[in-house]
């Protein structure tokens, strides 16, 4: 006769092999939860077949104080086409009324010096980029309320009046190396040697009694700093500055004397961006001419269904899918439901260009509402919590993958299992969808059913998602031979 514990431990064992022969993991990209297999019995699986078009991205692209600021110029893209990118900004000494130390009539000017704090870089390292400083005219002054659009330069033109200093041209990969001397024990800077004028102005001229008198009396005497750099070839990287980091500042080196002193002490004083005072304004400039993307846009009015998608971080591009006959599917019991995507690599640049030009860290899919103009979150399956979006949930974050032929592509899925349950038991509605790359963006968020009765504008962030202007992917769309964008369904049938 068996004991009591000998049958528990004989009941616990035939509880776990029929679990083991009822579940397992079904092989899917995101690869979460467990999945009856796919028997062809008790569990299938179907996949929708996806109508995908490209649109050129009009939405209003916005840098903020302490974002990462872009500076640089793209020539040699041959799907996206052509980038500039150019900052406006303003520098102050910390405190108004201002004086330099010492006394006026024994300062010599020595030296001005452009700092900028450099964060990292977009492309192609291996090319320079020659940077240019002018002066912003004070008739088009920034201003410190304005956030400027960044891909709307023509909205609030700025004008300059002249040249600070000579081009520089600086080797992106040396900038993070060291600088040490009296005055900076730093790394990740870029600096800039302006003309010797432009010291003698800043200390000898100006003064407390005329342009350092207040904010509003220097701004009338010098509108600013206009960075921009030459888009010849072979310019092909984006380099990213942050304003507010201390690294950033205008250093003038000069020399002073007290009365009756025999020898002459070298002294520094260093204006820098005010977030409460400062202006500032980062134009981001796309041009198509002459790339595969320009070709294949469709419009709202006019559809363009294509076998390739082009998805660049805004400002950029975006993409349209829809899902036909989605909502005819019958009530069953969907157990995973997932779209699936994959890059297209550029055979002919797929070692240089398509290499270093990487694909976005995020894409975003949501749901455009035409009639309010912003992005709704993805029913049910798209949510937001106190720590922010559940991307690495929802799906949406770059990895990369090995397939035959290639040994790096980027892919993005997504889950959908909530959204197309509700499709298929309430009738929910099957939305056009969006793909899209953002930075910062907004999107009208609704919690999951049952408390979906209420909207919310929540704000997205680069820190969630991308950084301005950096990434851009080609991937399949609903009709690629290859890399077929798709919505695999796992379900049983009630």
């Amino acid at each position: 006769m068996h004991s009591t514990s000998t049958l528990r431990s004989i009941a616990i064992l035939l509880i776990v092999f029929t679990a083991a022969a009822c579940t397992r993991i079904t092989s899917t990209e995101l690869g979460r939860g467990l999945i009856p297999v796919v028997d062809g019995v008790n569990t299938f699986d179907t996949t929708f077949e996806l109508v995908t078009d490209n649109f050129d991205g009009t939405d209003t692209t916005r840098i903020y104080k302490q974002d990462d600021h872009v500076l640089g110029a793209i020539t040699n893209d041959p799907l996206f086409g052509n980038t500039t990118a150019s900052m406006n900004f303003e520098l102050f000494p910390d405190q108004f009324p201002f004086a330099v130390p010492g006394t006026k009539d024994s300062v010599v000017a020595d030296s001005a010096v452009l700092i900028l704090s450099y964060r990292r870089f977009f492309g192609d390292s291996t090319q320079p980029l020659t940077l240019s400083v002018e002066e912003i005219s004070t008739g088009t002054p920034l201003d410190p309320y304005i956030v400027y659009p960044a891909n709307y330069p023509s909205r609030y033109p700025i004008s300059t009046v002249g040249a600070l200093g000579n081009p520089v041209t600086v080797d992106i990969r040396r900038l993070g190396d060291s600088v040490k001397n009296r005055y900076e024990n730093a790394n990740n800077q870029i600096r800039i040697r302006l003309n010797t004028q432009v010291a003698a102005r800043f200390l000898k001229t100006y003064d407390s009694t005329n342009a350092y008198k207040s904010d509003t009396t220097f701004r009338a005497h010098f509108g600013g700093f206009a960075l921009k750099v030459a888009s010849s070839n072979p310019a092909n990287a984006l380099l990213y500055v942050n304003l507010l980091d201390t690294n950033t500042k205008l250093s003038l080196y000069y020399s002073s004397s007290t009365t009756g002193a025999t020898t002459r002490d070298t002294n520094v004083v260093n204006f820098r961006f005010n977030a409460y005072l400062g202006g500032d304004a980062n134009f981001i400039t796309r041009s198509r001419g002459g790339s595969e993307v320009a070709s294949r846009f469709a419009t709202a009015t006019t559809p363009r269904p294509d076998s390739l998608l082009y998805i660049q971080v805004y400002p950029g591009t975006y993409a349209r899918l829809r899902v036909p006959n989605l909502e005819k599917m019958n009530n069953r019991i969907i157990h995973r439901a997932e779209l699936i995507t994959e890059q297209v690599p550029d055979d002919a640049n797929l070692l240089t260009i398509d290499r270093y030009m990487e694909a976005p860290q995020v894409l975003l899919l949501s749901i455009y509402d035409s009639v309010n103009k912003f992005n709704r979150n993805i029913p049910n399956d798209y949510s937001i919590s106190a720590s922010g979006p559940n991307t690495f949930t929802f799906g949406g974050y770059r990895f990369y993958k090995t397939v035959p032929g290639y040994d790096r592509i980027a892919g993005y899925n997504f889950e959908l299992t909530r959204y197309v349950q509700g499709i298929v038991t309430r009738k929910d509605t099957s939305f056009t969808m969006r793909l899209s790359a953002p930075s910062n963006d907004s999107i009208m968020y609704t919690p999951a059913y049952p408390n979906n009765t209420v909207n919310q504008l929540y704000y997205l962030t680069p820190s969630y998602h991308n950084q301005v202007g950096q990434g851009r992917v080609r991937l399949g769309g609903g009709s690629h031979t290859r890399f077929r964008m798709r919505l695999r369904i796992v379900y049983s049938r009630l």
